[in-house]
């Protein structure tokens, strides 16, 4: 039984896009709700980021269509919408107003950045110095600053060490317990069974399977 568009966050209507000869997704219809935390698994090349840049309006469906209820904060490639020469703290409001806020919103969270991300000696340091780690604890403090509507997370986790990565997911968890549908992927099945209740498995393009986080990590477990 279908819903009430209310209900909805993210829904695909027979999402396509192609790259050049082949498709990269393709016949994807799915429905995220309001305030879910939906898993996506898949092999590399599966189409997994593709699929989080094309909800978050960075890449058009050559298909079909997304419909989004809410601001997007996106998760997806270390450093994107950062200068290189830019320091840390002027990153911030750059990223910030990538991502829809004003510089006043951004200054009144500019400490709560800093503090999440723990790099209080390095903000004045440019970008371009930073290792990936460092990239990728400022990239989720800021895009993390504010309460998302819908968050995408895509292997941001899978950087940083295991106190950080701990500390990123109680904050999804908090966003889980406000309301915010988050979509997330990773190849950590043990962080997938520990944040997500439902996982979509995609395979060349294709939805193979949704359902129990459960019996689809399972499934997949044993290809």
């Amino acid at each position: 039984r279908i819903g009430t568009f209310k209900e909805y966050a993210i829904r695909f209507l027979q999402r396509r896009i192609r790259f050049n000869k082949f498709w990269a997704l393709e016949d994807i219809d799915l429905t995220v709700y309001r305030g879910e935390v939906l898993g996506v698994i898949g092999r590399n090349g599966a189409g997994k980021s593709t699929m989080l840049k094309v909800i978050s309006r960075i890449l058009r469906p050559t298909r079909g269509r997304t419909v989004l209820y809410g601001k997007v904060a996106p998760l997806i490639e270390l450093g994107a919408g950062f200068h290189p020469e830019l320091s840390g703290k002027e990153n911030v409001f750059l990223n910030g107003a990538l991502l829809g806020y004003s510089r006043r919103e951004m200054e009144a969270c500019y400490d709560q950045i800093v503090d999440f991300s723990e790099l209080h000696q390095f903000m004045e340091a440019p970008i371009r110095t930073y290792s990936s780690g460092m990239y990728a604890r400022l990239g989720f403090a800021v895009a993390t600053a504010h309460i998302p509507d819908i968050l995408l997370v895509d292997e941001i986790l899978s950087v940083g060490d295991e106190a950080f990565q701990n500390k990123c997911l109680d904050r999804i968890a908090e966003f889980r317990k406000k309301g915010s549908t988050i979509i997330y992927v990773s190849h950590n099945m043990t962080q997938v069974e520990r944040m997500c209740r439902r996982v979509g498995w995609l395979d060349h393009g294709r939805l193979k399977m949704i359902g129990d986080a459960e019996d689809v990590i399972e499934a997949y477990r044993a290809q």
